[in-house]
């Protein structure tokens, strides 16, 4: 009896031990995790510090006062050191300690860092702190109207905008530093990227105060405001525009008009620039998050124009005109019954149309939809003239609602043949869904809510304007061409991005091949490939993107056949938020295998 008790207490030792370690190992884990999380939450917080605007636009107002000098060698210095120690922490967290999604947020923590200390590399974010469409200048513009992300709903937050735009003359000032440097160093802008950022500067240096952009919050007082408070307010933003703000304005807009339009080059790409080359190869990467080369991605271009064109062809028999597609293009730029309105209100209705008209469908492509509120505004008139369709996300808490702008810079002679498939782009289900989702989804550590892989969001918001015959629209065959026109124009982006700043070709060449091979307008066409100028690469994005998702769901609908649910498969390329498309692909291809096996 006594053999066996012994045996009996050997093993319950040993089981003992056994479940000790199991705690101990799930107790380590739990830690691990728990470190993981505040790491990532350190990154994220650390960031916001580092860039306090982006935490006003994700709706977080404690940094509503600041205002970093973007452009100064303390704050390039304090970014690479945020994303070499972050880097070089991640090493500290073993793969085996963190869980599936625990991985994921680690594979594009690594990924932010590398493509951030690359860009920190380079001198053009200093050097070249304006243009005509991306830069700094154009972003505090939006916040100074008041309808933007900066609040402006109390004293404290008048006040706090009043100490942001201290920082803000400093940046301006130090704006034209980096640019006489730049002229130095031969590091300066295209003279007609130039030509557009002067009247942008021109109408900034107006000395009429009371109509000025940056005195718009002044006109908007809450409605709970003492006189006191107001009449103190308004001195306060006189003080600052007078003495400070239109001084600044006036100093660069004087500049550019001057030394530094006769300094600006007459080459159109960036491989004109010191370490050109290098700079698009880097910024290739960034924005399609793949390892394709200009080469590859100019074939893929000429080859999916070609494609498209094809298409469009079908739908120019189908209208019965008789001419051929170059003529049928001016046919549809040029059609006054596709430019039916009179005041830009007419085309907000009509975009706000078009989302009741799919609202029925939605349901079967879409079982998930986001809280966050949603609203149509005309883009504002400083910025309007060279200005895209564009989507401003809401804030994180769902308080301020996502917005599609849109420019109408003359309601006469808006053509509205594109307009169901930007809609679908720009807001629903494109950016809005994508973007709102991923906000508003719990399981997200806080960086990657805000974070933005250019080939995921813009892949993912071309991919749903191929949704439309899904959703009820495209019943119009000018729209369903419009379709075809909004896919061609990312289809030569490939082609004519990669030609400016890998081929050597010019502004006026680019121009041409455009004009040649879709329908959008001259003038339409011009502010595109000024835009590609301005940030080589960006636009190679969209139809990476979309060609990935795509062929995602073409492999997902082959190898599951009835089993393919697309709405299931939305909510896989969604519910990770913004991510590489490396990453997506992994994701997809284990969901397919994780539904095979299920079968």
């Amino acid at each position: 009896m006594k053999k066996y008790i012994y045996i009996f207490s050997i093993f319950l030792v040993a089981f003992i031990s056994c479940e000790d370690e199991k705690k101990n190992n799930e107790t380590e884990t739990a830690k691990s995790t728990q470190n993981f999380a505040e790491f990532l939450d350190s990154y994220y917080q650390k960031g916001l510090e580092l860039n306090p605007l982006n935490a006003t636009f994700a709706g977080i107002n404690t940094y509503n006062d600041q205002f970093p000098n973007f452009l100064s060698d303390e704050h390039h210095e304090k970014m690479k050191a945020h994303y070499a120690s972050f880097k070089e922490e991640l090493t500290n967290f073993e793969d085996a300690s963190l869980s599936e999604s625990e991985q994921l947020s680690k594979e594009i923590l690594r990924w932010d860092c590398d493509m951030n200390l690359r860009q920190l590399s380079f001198k053009n974010d200093r050097l070249l702190p304006l243009n005509q469409m991306w830069t700094l200048n154009l972003v505090v513009g939006q916040l100074a109207s008041g309808a933007s992300a900066q609040p402006f709903k109390t004293v404290a937050d008048y006040n706090n905008w009043l100490q942001r735009l201290e920082g803000y003359n400093i940046w301006l000032q130090t704006a034209k530093e980096r640019m006489q440097e730049g002229i130095q160093e031969e590091f300066v802008l295209p003279k007609s990227l130039i030509k557009k950022v002067i009247p942008q500067f021109e109408v900034l240096a107006s000395k009429d105060v009371e109509n000025h952009l940056f005195y718009s919050p002044i006109k908007n007082f809450p409605t709970d405001f003492s006189d006191d408070d107001k009449k103190q307010l308004t001195a306060s933003y006189t003080k600052m525009l007078t003495e400070k703000l239109i001084p600044s304005f006036n100093d660069v807009y004087q500049f550019l008009k001057g030394d530094y339009l006769k300094a600006g080059r007459e080459s159109s790409g960036i491989a004109a620039l010191p370490h050109g080359e290098a700079y698009y190869n880097h910024s290739i990467k960034n924005y399609t998050t793949t390892n394709m080369t200009a080469d590859e991605i100019h074939e893929l271009g000429l080859k999916e124009v070609a494609r498209i064109l094809a298409e469009m062809e079908k739908v120019k028999t189908q209208v019965g005109f008789k001419g051929d597609i170059k003529a049928f293009f001016n046919f549809v730029r040029e059609n006054k019954e596709l430019m039916p309105y009179t005041e830009p209100q007419q085309i907000i209705d009509n975009f706000n149309a078009i989302h009741d008209k799919m609202k029925p469908q939605i349901e079967k492509l879409f079982d998930v939809k986001p809280k966050t509120p949603f609203e149509v505004r005309r883009t504002e008139a400083f910025r309007e003239a060279s200005a895209s369709a564009e989507y401003n996300p809401g804030s994180l808490d769902g308080t301020r609602p996502g917005i599609f702008y849109t420019p109408i810079p003359n309601a006469s002679t808006y053509n509205v043949f594109s307009d169901e498939a930007l809609f679908l782009h720009e807001a629903i289900p494109g950016h809005h869904y994508q973007i709102s989702l991923t906000q508003e989804n719990e399981d997200l550590p806080a960086f990657r809510k805000t974070l933005w892989y250019s080939a995921y969001g813009e892949g993912w918001a071309l991919y749903t304007e191929s949704l439309g015959k899904e959703l009820g629209l495209y019943t119009d065959p000018y729209q369903y061409f419009g379709m075809l026109g909004m896919e061609m124009h990312r289809a030569i982006r490939l082609v004519v991005d990669t030609g400016l700043h890998a081929k050597g070709w010019t502004r006026e060449e680019a121009i041409a091949y455009s004009l040649n091979n879709e329908a959008e307008s001259e003038a339409s066409i011009i502010s595109e490939i000024e835009r590609y100028m301005a940030m080589p690469g960006q636009a190679l994005s969209y139809k990476i993107g979309q060609l990935k998702i795509r062929e995602l769901r073409a492999k997902a609908e082959q190898e599951l056949g009835d089993k393919f649910d697309i709405r299931a498969f939305h909510n896989q390329v969604l519910s990770t938020g913004c991510i590489p498309l490396q990453l997506l692909e992994d994701k997809i291809n284990a969901w397919i295998q994780n539904v095979k096996s299920a079968q």
